[in-house]
């Protein structure tokens, strides 16, 4: 950590841009960026394990899995304790278990969204498993028929007969749901029950295209229609015309982008950036989004009249540890998928270790369980899971202190302490102001979920952080 209190990250990338957009997301959570340009110059800056102090390695993927696993065994030789995340425009299982086995404490894929690379960062730092191996979750479960995904609870049941009858119709469908409920699952299998099947379910992410580039990405440009357009571009929207578009964290579109948006669901068309004419298209829009968009309407980040011609047929899935009764049946479900991926095997698990799952929380809902599953089947010599593959969760189920995360401290709550070194108690709004930063990192500064779980009003939470001195993008 740096003499001012910031994180320290080594980077190991020579791309100028990609150096620019890490250090610009990572600094919203107070961390400071240094760059390496290869392999060399990394291990130099690192030196001796009593180096540099470093908190955490990002490396660029090179372009071959064996000097991959070369570097990262060295850098872990050199940082027996550092987390070392490997970023990779390739996003294959195998390359994630090279690296893992090499001794890669994550796995995260170009193009990075900020979202993932500050969960991947906090989890790292705390010892935790909640942001590992994200951009594999779609690739285990992605194109299930309603009847292949797994759960029975009543209200997740219900939600998927909404979804299934919305299917056969045109109307746009708005999924809303925690991060990790599996809303692309639920989209995929809409498109899949829909008579535009035949044609790809075409996926953007919202939130991972910088603001700049949103309205030329989904409407597409014409040459020369702004600096550096050197040559047309066909947007997403265009590409799915007849099928089905799966805009993902739709509360992050631009307002300027929302308006074109509404325009082409009110008339069926759309207008690149530079084009003379609009052309027509055929397209069936399914939204998700991890807030609930209504609470944006009403903060003025996201447009009333597009809300409502979105939402439609609205599809609520309830997260994880609303329906704790589907784990055991969604972790053989999901080690079954895993099994079939290049490396794996398959594997059983012992009834300590569904046990222990199940009690858990699982704040990252269906995708952190099933990042830690492909973890400790990484990672595990055995027949089958035990208690023991799973050892961040069974320390927080014991309440137990990580060993790379927080100090735990008299109050017994890791990472708030409420003693000052003299033993006398610190003020309450010192503590007050640990709880609500913790809250913030916690729900990966969904506000409302924050307020929420806090038990008070959105509008007295965001009062707080003003009288608190708290900047919610750095807490």
């Amino acid at each position: 950590m740096t003499r001012n209190g910031q994180r320290l990250l080594l980077l190991i990338d020579s791309e100028p841009a990609q150096r620019r957009l890490v250090a610009a997301i990572a600094s919203r959570r107070g961390w400071r960026t240094i760059f390496a340009d290869d392999a060399e110059s990394a291990l130099a800056t690192l030196g001796t394990p009593d180096g540099l102090a470093v908190d955490a390695i990002l490396l660029d993927h090179p372009a071959s899995d064996a000097d991959a696993a070369i570097l990262i065994a060295e850098l872990r030789a050199r940082r027996p304790h550092m987390p070392i995340l490997v970023l990779a425009a390739n996003g294959s299982v195998a390359a994630a278990v090279g690296a893992m086995r090499a001794g890669a404490s994550d796995f995260l894929v170009k193009p990075i969204a900020s979202e993932r690379l500050l969960a991947a960062l906090e989890s790292a730092m705390g010892g935790s498993s909640a942001g590992e191996l994200r951009p594999l979750t779609e690739k285990l479960t992605a194109n299930l028929g309603f009847a292949e995904i797994v759960g029975s609870a009543p209200q997740f049941r219900a939600a998927l007969a909404v979804a299934a009858k919305a299917a056969r119709a045109r109307v746009p469908v708005l999924i809303e749901g925690e991060s990790g409920v599996g809303k692309h699952v639920v989209a995929e299998a809409i498109h899949g029950a829909s008579p535009r099947a035949r044609k790809e379910l075409i996926c953007v992410n919202c939130g991972s295209i910088p603001a700049n580039q949103v309205e030329s990405e989904l409407f597409g440009h014409e040459e020369g229609a702004f600096t550096g357009a050197f040559e047309r571009k066909v947007g997403r929207l265009q590409d799915a015309d007849g099928s089905t578009i799966f805009l993902d964290e739709v509360s992050e579109m631009p307002l300027e982008a929302q308006v074109k948006l509404l325009r082409m669901l009110q008339t069926g068309e759309i207008q690149p950036l530079g084009a003379r004419h609009p052309r027509e298209v055929d397209v069936r829009v399914v939204a998700a989004s991890n807030v609930p968009l209504l609470a944006e309407v009403e903060a003025g980040r996201f447009r009333e009249d597009l809300y409502y011609r979105l939402n439609v047929v609205q599809v609520t899935i309830p997260p994880l540890r609303e329906r704790a009764g589907d784990i055991p049946a969604l972790v053989r479900h999901l080690l079954a998928r895993i099994a079939e991926q290049p490396g794996l095997r398959p594997l059983g698990i012992s009834e300590d270790a569904l046990q222990l799952l199940t009690a858990y929380d699982w704040p990252g809902n269906v995708r952190q369980l099933q990042n830690a599953l492909f973890r400790a089947a990484v990672l595990c010599d055995e027949e089958g899971l035990t208690r023991d593959d799973f050892p961040q969760i069974a320390q927080i189920a014991l309440g137990k202190p990580m060993t790379s995360g927080p100090v735990a401290n008299q109050s017994g709550m890791g990472g708030i302490t409420l003693f000052r070194p003299d033993g006398n108690l610190r003020p309450l709004d010192e503590i007050e102001a640990d709880v609500i930063r913790l809250a913030i990192g916690h729900y990966r500064g969904r506000m409302t979920e924050v307020a929420r779980r806090l038990g008070i009003g959105r509008s007295t939470l965001y009062r707080k952080l003003g009288e608190l001195g708290i900047d919610q993008t750095a807490a």
